[in-house]
């Protein structure tokens, strides 16, 4: 039997390739599992491109054929313009990463979608990932621990975080100094171990330094976390980082495969692991590092990434004395899925204690800046103009506290939006997004404001590449992929994104909707629509065209909204329709 060799210098069988019947028998294990965290059309997509790769036709596995054969389209799908099956095919991937964290962790076969395609791979398991590590303190164990579902409630760290009191038994965070606890929030601490270089020549050591040098630089960019290398962290034993992220590097030819895990540092479980593979290109190989550095990056720190999807985890057990604010930061986010009058009034009161708690939190006062924002935005106190200014206040005291939080300055940018001040609002964007170009959440905030300004093509770009990799709730940003098809003239796109999104209590969302039917020319759900604003979002439709004009910059923009609104029966005066249309003509 062929033998391969270790660089730890044992050797180990070569494995078998799996057979087909190995492979359906996994597909089946997948499906059923309830930890394959994927909706039926996500299930059908992935039985689709493994059957069809197992009958030799894998060269016909395109976006275009999933979109036809799997998801009904019909023969218009253009997979240039519409990302859906690059979205779902992203879905996938974090589903099965999930599931073989959690339920498959011993399996045999393990399947997965490559980046970049759609063709899956079949690989037989083998024993561990990583050789072992050379000494105790560098332990990092090797039974995987389950991620937490992203969508799993986080709002019972806010309402813990208010009352206060706990104690620290359960989580393994390590907590500030009591000196400076009041001035200095508590936050995760995450060390970057020295990647291994499991090939073993200059060129790979070099490499792998390189990439380790990298990744702590992309790290660091988050300042939801405290960011260290080994060195840093034994030199400050009183400040244990909670978290280790450590790796592996391996040159196969042209080929480099980074294997990469995040652990709880006092125990060794491993809350997150990914497989990164890449082509070496000559010349290239400074942009294949930053390249899989941002991945890995945005991947564990990014809001709704591994470090924070762990740390929810533990905050719903209990929240340690000296980390309520922090798990009043986690509350927002899990609010951002559910925008109801309740859970804003809850998350809003979290912040501004922690605000009073941690004074000088810079992301604290940006999330709490966005919570006036968003009840500005779905009218739960009446769109008061007392609220947006609430909302550039927070907004300007954490840029002022750390003019490099991308957090802040995305606060700061969703207040000069609203305020009418859109030239300034996108050059704090654009200036964000170029501290830390791997925060989906940023990246997604500013492609929105940027499409709504007029710069459609651009915007709409980047707020698909943020659904694709942002590992949260996804409706917000597919409301907006809603908007991006309706004004692109894409009409079925749209009513597809808005039902994706389900959006109930969003103005802007249910009033895009509304046109889209118009358009569509579906007259009774156009009624069943406006019904269901009437009711839920009283007064909504008497003025439309004030908050066309909140959110939209360009004048035929406004005409587009409104002749959809229109032809869906809603009233709206010929003096603002005429209005629209002759600044549009003067434009």
């Amino acid at each position: 039997m062929a033998m391969e060799n270790r660089q730890d210098g044992r050797v180990e069988p070569a494995t078998a390739p799996a057979t087909d019947a190995e492979i359906l028998a996994q597909l089946d294990r997948i499906r059923r599992s309830a930890e394959f965290d994927a909706p039926e059309r996500d299930r059908k997509f992935l039985t689709y491109v493994i059957e069809e790769t197992l009958a030799g036709r894998g060269d016909r596995i395109k976006a275009y054929s999933i979109a036809t054969e799997v998801f009904g389209r019909d023969s218009s799908f253009d997979p240039q313009t519409d990302p859906a099956v690059r979205i779902e095919a992203g879905r996938i991937r974090r589903a099965l990463e999930r599931y073989y964290l959690v339920a498959g962790r011993t399996d045999p076969i393990i399947i997965s979608i490559p980046k970049g395609a759609y063709v899956p791979t079949f690989e037989r398991r083998l024993d561990a990932w990583l050789p072992s590590r050379r000494s105790a303190d560098e332990s990092v164990g090797q039974d995987p621990s389950a991620l937490s579902s992203r969508r799993g409630t986080w709002l019972a760290a806010a309402i813990v975080c208010i009352g206060g009191g706990l104690t620290a038994g359960a989580f393994l965070l390590q907590k500030e100094d009591d000196a400076v606890i009041g001035m200095r929030p508590a936050i995760p601490r995450l060390v970057v171990m020295p990647f291994d270089d499991l090939s073993g020549t200059s060129q790979s050591a070099m490499m792998t330094r390189g990439l380790t040098d990298e990744v702590v630089g992309n790290l660091a960019k988050f300042k939801e976390i405290t960011v260290a290398t080994r060195d840093e962290a034994g030199a400050s034993p009183q400040a244990g980082p909670a978290f280790a992220l450590v790796g592996g590097i391996r040159f196969d030819g042209e080929r480099l495969r980074l294997v990469a895990r995040l652990v709880h540092r006092s125990d060794g479980s491993v809350v997150w692991a990914n497989t990164y593979d890449e082509r070496m290109e000559a010349g290239k190989a400074i942009d294949l590092q930053a390249r899989t550095a941002a991945a890995v990056a945005g991947a564990v720190a990014q809001p709704y990434g591994a470090i924070f999807q762990a740390s929810a985890t533990a905050f719903k057990q209990s929240v340690p004395d000296g980390w309520q604010a922090y798990a009043c930061t986690l509350s927002y986010y899990d609010h951002r899925g559910d925008v109801s009058a309740q859970s804003l009034a809850t998350v809003q009161g979290c912040l501004q204690q922690a605000t009073r708690q941690v004074p000088t939190y810079a992301t604290a006062w940006a999330l709490l800046s966005m919570t006036y924002i968003d009840a500005f935005q779905v009218r739960f106190d009446g769109s008061s103009s007392a609220t947006l200014e609430r909302a550039t206040e927070a907004a300007v005291r954490a840029v002022d506290l750390d003019p490099q939080d991308v957090r802040a300055l995305e606060a700061r940018m969703l207040t000069l939006f609203f305020r009418g001040d859109v030239d300034a609002a996108l050059a704090v964007g654009g200036r964000a997004l170029a501290i830390n170009p791997n925060d989906a959440e940023l990246a997604g905030e500013y492609g929105f404001r940027l499409a709504l300004s007029g710069q459609w093509d651009s915007g709409c770009k980047l707020l698909s590449e943020t659904v694709a990799r942002n590992s949260g709730p996804a409706g917000y940003f597919e409301a907006a992929l809603s908007a991006c098809s309706y004004f692109g003239g894409d009409y079925v796109a749209a009513e597809r994104w808005a039902r994706m999104a389900d959006l109930r209590t969003h103005p802007f969302s249910r009033i895009t909707l509304l046109a889209t039917l118009g358009k569509l020319g579906k007259g009774a759900e156009a009624q069943e629509e406006r019904k269901w604003i009437e009711t839920n979002l009283p007064g909504l439709l008497e003025v439309v065209p004030q908050e066309a004009a909140l959110r939209l910059r360009r004048p035929q923009d406004r005409q587009q909204l409104l002749d959809g609104l229109r032809k869906a029966g809603v009233p709206i005066p010929e003096s603002e329709f005429e209005q629209a249309r002759t600044d549009s003509s003067i434009h």
